[in-house]
């Protein structure tokens, strides 16, 4: 009797949350100091309690989040022109794919399909630079030629004369030609000299990165869509093919329309007999690659150099002009577009706006495929999302 009722008060005791005869506390015991139950001392003692969220907890938090926020705009301002290039890359190396798929089907391995693709957008690079740097180099240095005569003509005009004398226009030239002038005239052509490095290494760099992307277009792909989850990858990778399909669509049909505008107007060049035909054909070509205002950009340089040729010259392509917009607007660009992407014309022309304030003439390169993506996902996903709620 003595060892069982010993037993009993020993459980009781326990259970109450006494300690045990050996002194041991239970494991489910709270300490003297509060700590949490269950946890027990270890090598390093009782853990602490938890941190209280006090006010300078709190603030502290909230502004390293807002350094680290400030520092990932740093970044992004400091990378932007970077970052530029690489949508500019990526943007062309959706459009040239579908160009390597059709030389894989013929029967070519994946290297030698993406050699030929970069191939041919290099001979169409030198030929657009073929086409408009020796007029450039030729007309600058006819004016260099006849800049004396230019100046003597000026010197025997007697209305010029008188100018020159009552506003003393040779001393202020004369005192204008100082250091600080010829230090700005310096800086003036290192900043153009600056331009122009920068606009090759700009162009090499793109040029890199299409090949890269051509490259590894596919793995680069699979990639994204493993990181989606497993449940919605199936969805996401329809959905994304479509998108990447309605861009290339879209390059190639803008590719075909500026290649039409250019062979037009270098045929009208000709007949008109307008100096310098295939360089003017070019500018046409790339001006029209820009949506909304590129034909009409490009309009209006044919018709200035039509103007400063002959008077009937540049009213002829003024005339020309406005029927072949009318046929490419009417005509040409639905038939080949609504194939490929189908775009109000409202959110064209809002998004064409917004990409040229945002990133100039890439973000209108860029506005028309990217509503297109944003109308899909819409129709596709957020739309039937909110008819089942």
């Amino acid at each position: 009797m003595t060892g069982r009722g010993s037993a009993r008060r020993r459980s009781d005791d326990t259970e109450s949350g006494g300690a045990d005869p050996d002194g041991v506390r239970p494991a489910g015991d709270s300490g003297a100091d509060g700590d949490p139950p269950g946890e027990g001392s270890g090598r390093f003692g009782l853990p602490g309690r938890p941190l209280r969220r006090n006010s300078f907890l709190v603030g502290f938090t909230g502004g390293l989040g807002v350094l680290l926020a400030y520092a990932v705009f740093l970044g992004l301002r400091n990378a932007a022109g970077i970052l530029v290039l690489v949508v500019i890359a990526l943007f062309l190396a959706v459009g040239l794919y579908p160009a390597v798929v059709r030389l894989r089907m013929l029967g070519l391995p994946h290297g030698l399909a993406v050699s030929l693709v970069t191939l041919t957008v290099l001979l169409l690079l030198c030929g657009g630079l073929v086409a408009l740097v020796p007029p450039i180099v030729t007309q600058s240095g006819q004016f260099v030629e006849q800049l004396p005569g230019y100046v003597e003509a000026l010197r025997r005009n007697e209305t010029v004369n008188d100018l020159v004398e009552r506003y003393g226009l040779v001393e202020r030239a004369r005192n204008a030609a100082d250091a600080d002038t010829l230090g700005r005239a310096l800086g003036g052509v290192l900043g153009g000299a600056q331009l122009v490095f920068g606009t090759v290494f700009r162009t090499l760099t793109v040029l890199v990165l299409t090949i890269y992307f051509l490259a590894y277009f596919e793995r680069l792909r699979n990639l994204g869509y493993a990181l989606v989850p497993a449940s919605r990858r199936e969805r996401v990778r329809l959905i994304g093919d479509e998108i990447l399909t309605k861009v290339g669509a879209y390059i190639v049909g803008a590719l075909a329309i500026a290649v039409l505008a250019g062979t037009t107007t270098f045929v009208f060049a000709l007949v008109a007999g307008l100096p310098y035909p295939f360089a003017l054909a070019v500018v046409v070509a790339v001006t029209d690659l820009i949506p909304q205002i590129g034909a009409t950009l490009g309009a209006v340089i044919v018709s200035l150099v039509g103007f400063a040729t002959d008077l009937p010259v540049g009213i002829a392509c003024v005339v020309f002009f406005l029927v072949y917009q009318q046929v490419e607007n009417y005509l040409i660009y639905p038939k080949i577009m609504r194939r490929s992407v189908a775009v109000n014309e409202v959110a064209a022309l809002v998004a064409a706006l917004l990409g040229v304030a945002l990133l100039g003439v890439v973000g209108a390169l860029i506005a028309i495929p990217t509503v297109a993506a944003v109308q899909l996902v819409l129709r596709e996903v957020i739309l039937p999302r909110q008819d089942r709620r």
